[in-house]
């Protein structure tokens, strides 16, 4: 059998693909790896649209600069002086409530002194205090309303549909707020374990400092991580665009991975795409444990970039989320311009809108000219919008963000144990444990650090020659 080429072969140049790729040349510069792109760019999801002198983004619209590995992939890019931040504490966030732009206060303080619910709803919180934690796997809506009381569900569903364009109904809290759901199981309430963290932080010396993160982006737009990333990547060496994989097939000492036209052999093997995406070539596998499920659900939307002049009173801030229960067309908008000035030209301001999502895909049926003037007769009921739009994009990705709904962990625990027992197959990408950038930089690093201490582990090892 011919042996590996390759000590690790990486399927996917998306965000998570490239970060494992970097991570490893960073670390080990003599380590043997392929990424292979079916597309002819890096950067999978992450898409930024540049036209006219207005920068919009077709995928994620920045990341929180309050997680190392992703300040660590940064700094591999060499893209430390095109950062832009817009931090927390000075771009505020708006919720749309009885058909209003209501603000949203930064301080917890603040937030309880906001006339945004009544104070027996506010009073209600606290029988977070003497509730049971929830058993089964509850949807975020169910979840929120027994801890926390309904009055909270609009704040609840601006959230998850700014993050997910998900339904409350149908994720699960398990799935998108793990760690909150250790909490209430460990210490009986979320409040509690929320106290019992500070003064375990406290004690330890890890108490938070420096107040709010900021958001962080490019000066050229998101696309500029991935093209960093993959610019320290040597083209068909390193990395190959329009390369397909078609067949995976498990070997003895490693995986060969097929391609069109190729073959490819490699002791590691990283399946660095979204998750139906890695489901649906995992299923080929000879002797492998089904998932418990096929595949996840997918939600779809599009960004419609509006360009106005200096005349559009668009408040101050980061933008805005509309829940359900407002029947609006819009899920939300970011005031993109305000964050970051360089995204239209001079004497303009640029909005991007969100729209579809997991409620409402019919809305993605609809032709470029409908979605622009629907998306700006919302807008102008919440704003002093006195002119159309000069300038105007429909922005549609190529595909959905990963529904982390009821199903989720177990598809999860799924993959843990899959990589547990091949031990040379890591999984990560698109809706494994997250879809942010954040999300997806940490488990680039976590398997990158698994191959790394895997090599040091063959390598010490190995039977050492005796020389006179």
């Amino acid at each position: 059998m011919t042996p590996p080429a390759h000590d690790v072969l990486i399927i996917g140049a998306g965000l998570s693909g490239l970060g494992v790729a970097s991570f490893l040349k960073d670390k080990r510069p003599d380590i043997r790896f392929l990424v292979l792109e079916k597309e002819d760019r890096p950067g999978g999801a992450i898409a930024s649209h540049c036209e006219e002198g207005f920068l919009a983004e077709i995928g994620p619209h920045g990341f929180l600069d309050n997680c190392l590995e992703s300040r660590v992939l940064v700094g591999l890019a060499g893209l430390g002086r095109e950062v832009e931040k817009a931090p927390l504490r000075k771009f505020v966030r708006y919720v749309c409530l009885k058909g209003q732009l209501n603000l949203i206060p930064q301080q917890p303080l603040r937030i309880l002194r906001a006339p945004l619910i009544s104070w027996p709803a506010k009073l209600r919180i606290l029988a977070d205090l003497w509730k049971k934690p929830l058993a089964g796997e509850p949807s975020v809506a169910r979840w929120v309303s027994y801890r926390f009381g309904p009055a909270l569900l609009p704040f609840a569903d601006a959230v998850f549909t700014g993050t997910y364009a998900g339904d409350i109904e149908r994720l699960s809290i398990d799935a998108v707020m793990a760690g909150v759901r250790d909490l209430e199981q460990e210490h009986g309430s979320v409040i509690r374990g929320l106290w019992a963290r500070q003064r375990r932080n406290k004690a330890e010396g890890q108490e938070k400092k420096g107040g709010l993160p900021a958001m962080t982006s490019f000066a050229s737009g998101m696309a500029r991580l991935p093209q960093g990333l993959a610019a320290g990547l040597q083209v068909n060496r390193e990395i190959m665009f329009n390369t397909e994989v078609r067949t995976l097939v498990r070997e003895e000492d490693g995986w060969l991975v097929q391609t069109r036209r190729n073959e490819f052999r490699g002791r590691h093997l990283v399946l660095a795409l979204p998750v139906n995406a890695a489901l649906a070539l995992l299923a080929d596998i000879d002797d492998l444990t089904p998932p418990p499920v096929s595949a996840i659900p997918e939600a779809r939307i599009v960004t419609i970039a509006l360009g106005f002049s200096e005349e559009a009173k668009i408040p101050f801030g980061f933008g805005y989320l509309a829940p359900e229960s407002e029947q609006r067309f819009a899920l939300g908008a970011l005031f993109s311009s305000h964050m970051f000035p360089g995204r239209a030209p001079m004497g303009h301001q640029l909005l991007e809108v969100l729209v579809g999502g997991r409620r409402h895909p019919e809305r993605l049926e609809m032709e470029d000219g409908e979605l622009i003037e629907a998306a700006y007769q919302d807008l102008r009921q919440l704003m002093d919008l006195p002119e159309p739009p000069g300038y105007a994009r429909v922005l549609r990705p190529g595909g959905g963000i990963p529904q982390l709904e009821r199903g989720y962990p177990a598809l999860l625990a799924w993959r843990n144990s899959l990589q547990a027992a091949a031990g040379n197959l890591h999984i990560c990408g698109f809706g494994w444990k997250g879809i942010g950038i954040n999300d997806m930089a940490k488990e680039a690093w976590a398997v990158a650090r698994r191959i790394l201490s895997q090599r040091l582990e063959e390598e010490e090892n190995q039977v050492k020659g005796v020389y006179f």
